[in-house]
């Protein structure tokens, strides 16, 4: 155990076993109204408890190896999904330490801590660690690492802990990046981005001309992402899904910037503050748009036209999701009476003995399990004067918009619609475990979407489009094909 600073906390390797626990239990023992001096208290309070007391020390909290076995992420695992979420987005967390950082997968720790998932919506700052168990790597096993194979640079206006601190406690996620020896080519987040394309936290625009209305779509994706919880948006450069190569660049990237500045000021109501800067990418200057998740939704562009972002795209807000901004930022809250604790009470953490727990079945219990956590599923469908409308659930928000028709219908909506009037599910076709069942799957903008099926306590079925790997989480995992796989 070494010491970091005379003030700045402590930290600490993950080996030692008991004994330093045992040294880090009478550290908090000494806070009041802890009580951490039994040594069998429950690993998942202790940590909780552990990263709140830390935040009060100015410490630096990070979750180590958090991929591996024993890590925070819980990776490969179908269950502890609350676990998880406190584990992962604890306000007290600053950075998760994961040994896959420069991992081009669509399933590394990076990319599913981006802030793109309903369950996860806090991206989180990762850096790289060795998790070494020995000193010097393996030459016949590269993946048995040393210490200090993997690094983690970290941009600082000046060398000490105070700024360090700010790097992770802040959102600009360009200040890390793994070391890379001087022969090779420096990570790059724009080609990283790039590599994950449109999703609904970034988005990519090669020109901002006012030719062809291109700056209105860049300012249609700030508002979008303004009304949603923030994103990133590329000015410059395509999506690697549309067209690979170096990024176009942006020429005159400083008057550039300026015009974009003042056209948000000007056009975007109520007022939203929006960085925007330049970063290189392949020698190419690529603006990047900062958008804050705004707080006084909803936002628009020239006093009327108000956007969202679903998924990878932009789109107009129909009425039922103008609605649903509306009121979800007017949320009355009652307010949280405060009840003193005695200045005696100590709060013991007991941990349970572990039992052996059995397993259960999804058929015995199918009202526990939820519906997957991206896609759509069709709720109503009804006729009126020779038209058809439907009401359809976005299963990301559990927002339901009503009155949509195939002739007003978005992309994935659209497809839903489709297969739900052409092409309705066959029970009997269907591969069924339990209550749950994966009607097809087909590939869609480079990526597998599947339709999935849930059979309810009185027979009927609830059937989900369009679904993603990153909304499978639990037991619809099962149903993943090869290539979405956790590696």
């Amino acid at each position: 155990m070494s010491a970091s600073g005379p003030r700045n906390g402590v930290s600490w390797t993950s080996t030692g076993g008991w004994a330093k626990r045992s040294w880090f239990c009478r550290v908090l023992n000494s806070l009041p109204h802890l009580d951490f001096t039994s040594w069998r208290s429950s690993r998942p309070t202790l940590r909780c408890a552990c990263w709140n007391c830390s935040c009060f020390a100015s410490t630096l909290v990070i979750a180590a190896h958090a991929n591996s076995t024993h890590g925070v992420a819980m990776r490969g695992l179908s269950f502890g999904g609350q676990t998880k979420i406190a584990f992962t987005q604890d306000p007290n967390l600053h950075v998760l330490e994961v040994t896959d950082l420069e991992s081009a997968s669509r399933r590394s720790t990076a990319r599913f801590f981006d802030g793109s998932k309903p369950e996860y919506p806090r991206r989180m700052h990762c850096i790289q660690g060795s998790d070494a168990h020995r000193l010097v790597r393996d030459l016949k096993d590269k993946n048995r690492t040393g210490i200090g194979d993997r690094v983690t640079e970290v941009l600082l206006p000046e060398v000490s802990f105070e700024a360090l601190l700010a790097v992770f406690a802040g959102d600009d996620f360009t200040l890390t990046r793994p070391y890379r020896p001087a022969a090779e080519t420096p990570f790059d987040h724009v080609q990283a981005a790039r590599e994950q394309g449109n999703s609904i936290v970034q988005s990519f625009h090669e020109s901002m001309s006012q030719q062809g209305g291109r700056l209105n779509k860049v300012l249609a994706d700030v508002v979008a992402f303004a009304n949603a919880r923030g994103g990133m948006i590329y000015v410059g450069v395509s999506a690697s899904t549309s067209r690979k190569g170096a990024p176009r660049g942006v020429p005159n990237p400083t008057e550039a910037v300026s015009l974009l500045k003042k056209e948000i000021e000007r056009n975007i109501t109520p007022p939203l503050n929006v960085p925007v800067d330049v970063v290189e990418s392949m020698d190419a200057p690529v603006i990047r748009v900062s958008v804050p998740n705004g707080a006084d939704k909803p936002y628009a562009l020239g006093q009327t036209r108000i956007y969202v972002r679903q998924e990878g795209e932009t789109n107009e807000a129909m009425r039922d999701e103008l609605v649903q901004l509306v009121l979800a930022h007017h949320v009355v809250r009652v307010p949280v009476v405060e009840v003193e604790t005695p200045a005696a009470a100590r709060v013991e953490v007991v941990a349970v003995e572990p039992g052996v727990t059995p397993e259960l079945s999804v058929a015995a219990q199918p009202d526990a399990v939820g519906a997957p956590s991206i896609g759509v599923e069709i709720v109503t469908a009804e006729e009126r004067k020779g038209t058809r409308y439907f009401s359809i659930r976005d299963l990301r928000n559990g927002n339901t918009i009503h009155n949509i028709t195939m002739g007003s219908a978005r992309k994935l909506w659209s497809y839903a619609l489709n297969q739900y009037t052409t092409n309705p599910v066959d029970p009997a076709k269907t591969t069924w475990s339990g209550d749950l069942g994966l009607w097809q799957v087909a590939r869609r903008v480079r990526r597998l979407r599947y339709d999935l099926a849930l059979r309810q306590p009185d027979g009927s079925l609830r059937v989900f489009y369009g679904v993603t790997s990153d909304g499978m989480s639990g037991p619809w995992g099962q149903f993943l094909k090869e290539e979405d796989r956790v590696e």
